[in-house]
């Protein structure tokens, strides 16, 4: 009997790693090979609370990971690209998009009379090899890691059936399981092994083939089911835990939809065995509607499950929202939370998305030429106006520029080390390189306040005509920035050669204002200090124009007119 127990463990444990690693295998692959697709799929959430619902099941099914749906979902949250309304419905969709998972053990484990579906499917982790092994394409690759993965679905679910069937002849496992029969418990030893394996699929998929083989009833595996999607929190809650406010809030809309839909289902079982003295429950119920085939009965559960609870919750999810918002309410001041540099589009946990976190990455780098041209913007202010009413402002965004330029190159070196397709790991290379052209624009921007130090501590400043020509300047290297980050942001390549020609008129303006400064000292309009601070100015913005061009340059496939 020991020898039995100690090799039925040893499988089953087993089979759930290979399993683990087969959900993990098509989960990479599929969101890999999904591509710009599954880029904008999570960020284009309307105002129609049935699309999010309805992009969360698609994208989850399509990547097979709830978990990972949910986590992007929270990065997407923390950085304010996703309100807590829009989170709330992709969630909900979440949790239906998991269920597939279930469906396909459920016909895994179904088989006629001939040859076992299982071993059919479990066929293609030996084919998925080959493809991967002899395939020239990336894609071909990624196919082929796909079909691996789902095949090793089946060798593990194989695995996990057989230990259950090992179980099962013993008599005093089946007593003992027998004998756990109090819903609460077995929803909370559901909730555990989900949250110490952190995954709701090898849960539910282990109920399934623990009711096949009889080691338990339907009802318990209903049970241990519906502790499964609290288990599945655990995620969530340690993602959004260690992020920002709305961060918190979501994991908490999370973790309250979940318990939520157990708690009515409890309560709703409670009242169904009192209204029928004890001769219905759940599991009987899906037994009369899916007689002979028990894996289909749980997996059929599971999804109604889901199902039903976004249809109770859906109409309630601004009172949820309302909830978790005072739960966890907005600080007294907001002081603390910004003075701090931080990433406003990225973040850690998006790395197990990387597709989606190189689209992040863009914006990241979009928002940082914004405050390097904030900077710029100021410091001309400074300089000609010897207004320093902005200074601490300036000094702010300054600490985030040096910030990005270290902690965002690090970022996207992690993220350029990840499965990513070539045309992206291209992108973050050239990525790194703006990075550290719009930080030096920052650099000049500090450079030119420093100018306007020079100048107040010698009250002088200078002439109504020097000014004028600094403003020129600053119109035509802002033209050079607006045309240049649309190309950037838009690919558009029309939009670089724009921002090219607004440069090349940068250039004439520094050479005209140098002959101007010169022309202004000969007749003694200007003094060598406030000449030698006008004339570094106008060098300093010809370099800003020559950095946003190079940040231009890195869209590629840029040819002569």
């Amino acid at each position: 009997m020991f020898l039995l127990v100690s090799t039925a463990i040893l499988a089953l444990v087993a089979g759930i790693g290979i399993f683990l690693v087969a959900c993990q295998m098509m989960s990479s692959n599929l969101e890999s090979a999904s591509s710009n697709r599954l880029k904008t799929l999570f960020s284009n959430v309307g105002k129609s609370r049935l699309l999010g619902v309805g992009i969360g099941a698609l994208g989850t099914a399509a990547i097979q990971s709830s978990g990972a749906t949910t986590v992007m979902v929270i990065g997407f949250v923390n950085v304010g690209i996703m309100s807590l309304t829009q989170a709330a419905t992709i969630i909900y969709g979440a949790n239906i998009g998991t269920t597939i998972t279930a469906q396909i053990v459920a016909l895994g484990l179904s088989s006629g009379g001939g040859l076992s579906t299982t071993a059919i499917f479990a066929a293609f982790a030996g084919i998925g090899a080959f493809v991967a092994l002899f395939a020239k394409q990336d894609m071909g690759k990624k196919i082929g890691g796909i079909l691996a993965g789902f095949g090793m679905l089946f060798v593990g679910l194989s695995m996990m059936s057989e230990a259950m069937d090992d179980f099962a002849r013993l008599d005093s496992v089946k007593l003992f399981l027998a004998s756990i029969s109090n819903p609460i418990l077995l929803v909370v030893i559901g909730a555990v092994f989900t949250a110490i394996i952190q995954s709701s699929s090898v849960m539910t998929s282990v109920a399934i083939t623990m009711v096949v083989t009889g080691l338990i009833s339907l009802n318990q595996g209903i049970y241990l089911t519906l502790g499964s999607n609290i288990g599945s929190c655990v995620v969530a809650l340690i993602a959004g835990m260690t992020s920002g406010l709305n961060a918190k809030r979501t994991a908490l809309i999370h973790l309250f939809f979940n318990c939520f839909g157990v708690m009515v289902f409890l309560l709703g079982a409670l009242v169904l065995r009192v209204a029928t003295a004890g001769m219905w429950n759940f599991g009987t119920i899906f037994e009369y509607l899916f007689p002979g085939v028990p894996q289909l009965q749980l997996a059929m559960f599971h999804t109604i499950f889901n199902v039903m609870t976004v249809v109770i919750v859906l109409p309630l999810t601004d009172v949820l929202v309302r909830m978790v918002s005072q739960i966890i309410p907005e600080p007294l001041t907001q002081h603390s939370l910004t003075a701090q540099p931080h990433f406003y589009f990225v973040d850690e946990k998006m790395l197990r998305t990387p597709i989606i976190a190189s689209r992040q990455v863009k914006l990241e780098i979009e928002h940082m030429a914004l405050l390097a041209m904030t900077n710029y913007d100021r410091s001309l202010r400074m300089v000609t106006r010897l207004d320093f009413s902005e200074r601490e402002a300036f000094v702010e965004d300054e600490k985030e520029l040096d910030f990005l330029n270290h902690e965002l190159v690090k970022y996207i070196v992690k993220l350029n080390a990840l499965s990513l397709p070539e045309a992206d790991h291209q992108y973050l290379t050239t990525a790194i390189r703006s990075v550290s052209d719009l930080e030096r624009i920052g650099d000049y921007a500090e450079n030119i306040t420093e100018y306007a130090d020079i100048l107040q501590a010698n009250k002088e400043s200078f002439s109504e005509e020097a000014i004028a020509e600094i403003e020129q300047m600053r119109n035509l290297v802002f033209q050079v920035y607006q045309y240049t980050m649309k190309a950037y942001m838009d690919t558009d390549r029309e939009a670089y050669w724009q921002a090219h020609d607004f440069e090349d008129q940068v250039d004439d303006l520094n050479d005209e204002m140098e002959r101007l400064h010169i022309e202004r000292m000969s007749k003694g309009q200007c003094t060598a200090t406030v000449g030698a601070q006008y004339i570094e100015l106008a060098s300093n913005s010809e370099r800003i124009s020559d950095h946003l061009i190079n940040v231009g340059k890195t869209i590629g496939g840029l040819y002569p007119r």
